[in-house]
């Protein structure tokens, strides 16, 4: 039997500081080069998207993440340029909220208060303004 073409799995993290502050990174590369995005990135092969999520936010901001809680799914074919990707989107809290660090694909990583000011990567804003109504509920 042969394998099907699927979309690719990737994942995101919102994560929160006790001030309500969202990290995010800035991207280095493309798509959205300097964009403010949530870190995140693709599922490598016989790792559980779980792993992947706290590889890639480790990686991209310095920071260790404890508890996932399941956000949701987002599968909108157009939400990469580069192709169809599905995203399995986590929340996390960091009541300490360290100073985050920049590595991987990332310029910059941060601790942003006022995230919809700035224009973010893919879905990115939907994705966050999902997670405040679930954390909210």
């Amino acid at each position: 039997m042969a394998v099907p073409k699927t979309p690719l799995l990737t994942t995101d993290c919102v994560i929160w500081d006790n001030k309500g502050r969202v990290l995010l990174i800035r991207r280095k590369n493309e798509p959205f080069k300097g964009a403010h995005a949530l870190p995140g990135g693709f599922v490598d092969i016989g790792e559980t998207v779980e792993a992947a999520c706290r590889r890639e936010v480790l990686e991209e901001s310095g920071l260790t993440v404890g508890p996932l809680r399941l956000l949701g799914i987002y599968s909108d074919p157009g939400r990469d340029p580069r192709g169809h990707t599905v995203s399995v989107a986590y929340m996390a809290f960091l009541p300490r909220a360290p100073a985050p660090k920049a590595g991987s694909d990332a310029e910059v990583a941060e601790w942003v208060e006022n995230w919809r000011a700035i224009e973010l990567a893919f879905d990115h804003a939907q994705i966050i303004a999902d997670a405040e109504k679930i954390a909210a509920a």
